[in-house]
């Protein structure tokens, strides 16, 4: 089964929500693509200066990104991957939510928080369980640092993920290179949509973003990657049915787990 995956990568402007929603309507609408992933926190900016800045910046999967969304998976007929803050009552998480032609099809809340990211949000209390897309497939969500713990990306393969989504904020330089061994140790797709510029806030030091989005093969391959600087919307065509945990008739990557020997 081959599908046309890819991401957005762009500069969010701190707090500009509508601005940065206008953005992304414009990226993306002239775009063809049956799966697109999204950068984290991709409406509000990143460096929060409290957590009530945060939610005051938030909003439910329902609001003007979750419907902006819609409408545009309903005319694209497919499935978009966004980072943002989510607001649930006083409460904020730096969540990611999957949206298809007929509404959301999940939300996923970071588990793994970053820096100060901990004294922002709430920690992630959904589970590492792939979505049904519609489509044919399961798709996979972590965000950002959560590619730092192996566990993560195992899960989303274990529970039948054939891509995994990756909505990302990376100031730290070693992701783009990990992101061939999770592929290549899980045989899956991912496709991780960072973004770049420089964010400055009382908060603490500018934070620069490393952009260099990429789409990555289960065999370590880089499909399609974007410049550290480069705004753009891109995809390619992905052959689903290689990402399988199969390597030969002797060895498949799960079935072959020796999970009794392993300290967890």
């Amino acid at each position: 089964m081959k599908i046309k995956a890819g991401f957005l990568q762009f500069n969010p402007v701190f707090g500009k929500v509508k601005q940065n929603l206008r953005t992304i309507e414009k990226m993306l609408k002239e775009q063809d693509f049956d799966l697109m992933v999204l950068p984290e926190l991709c409406t509000t900016g990143y460096q929060f200066v409290s957590g009530a800045e945060a939610l005051s910046l938030s909003e439910s999967p329902g609001g003007e990104l979750g419907g902006m969304l819609l409408k545009l998976a309903k005319n694209k007929n497919a499935v978009i991957v966004a980072g943002f803050a989510e607001k649930e009552k006083d409460k904020v998480f730096n969540s990611a939510m999957a949206v298809g032609p007929e509404g959301i099809l999940s939300v996923y809340r970071k588990a793994h928080l970053f820096f100060k990211e901990k004294q922002i949000f709430r920690p992630g209390d959904t589970p590492f369980v792939p979505v049904d897309t519609g489509f044919g497939y399961r798709l996979g969500i972590m965000i950002c640092f959560d590619w730092i713990f192996p566990e993560a990306a195992r899960s989303l393969a274990l529970g039948g993920a054939s891509v995994i989504a990756h909505p990302s904020n990376l100031v730290l330089p070693w992701c783009q290179r990990a992101m061939f061994a999770r592929s290549v140790e899980n045989r899956v797709f991912i496709i991780t949509a960072n973004r770049f510029g420089t964010e400055t806030r009382d908060s603490g030091p500018p934070l620069t973003f490393t952009g260099e989005s990429q789409v990555i093969t289960p065999a370590g391959e880089t499909a399609v990657k974007a410049g550290p600087n480069e705004c753009v919307a891109a995809s390619c065509k992905i052959n689903l049915s290689n990402a399988s945990p199969a390597l030969n008739e002797f060895n498949h990557l799960y079935r072959n787990r020796r999970s009794e020997l392993y300290r967890l």
